[in-house]
């Protein structure tokens, strides 16, 4: 299946997008919730990003090694600004974005190389 392949990577997105999922809901009832606007919409990026390549990658799609490098670019920028908050909720959401966005680089290293699938009414390459 060619989701085994992935799946390490599978898993570190789906914890990301909770504690992403985690992290806003906990902001936006923090004080000064203004302030944290930011993290707020970062957390939300980010869990879209994890389930988008989370999704991709238990497809097998070919489109998973360029999914994984947009959501370890959007995890690192979400670690970056929870880092720059102290709450737990936050630490907590770095750390899983950290682990997230180390384990698509991994990934999109180590992917099986296909060539691109033909598709209809495109010439080949």
């Amino acid at each position: 299946m060619p989701h085994e392949h992935y799946q390490a990577c599978i898993d570190a997105c789906n914890t990301c997008a909770s504690a992403c999922n985690h992290c806003a809901a906990a902001c936006l009832r923090e004080d000064g919730v203004a302030d944290l606007r930011e993290c707020i919409r970062l957390d939300i990026d980010c869990a879209e990003a994890c389930r988008f390549a989370a999704a991709y990658m238990a497809r097998g799609s070919e489109f998973a090694p360029d999914a994984c490098a947009l959501c370890a670019d959007v995890c690192d920028a979400c670690a970056e600004e929870c880092e720059r908050h102290d709450m737990e909720h936050c630490r907590e959401c770095a750390a899983a974005c950290q682990r997230c966005a180390d384990e698509c680089r991994r990934m999109r290293g180590a992917a099986p190389t296909q060539p691109p699938a033909r598709r209809p009414g495109r010439p080949p390459a």
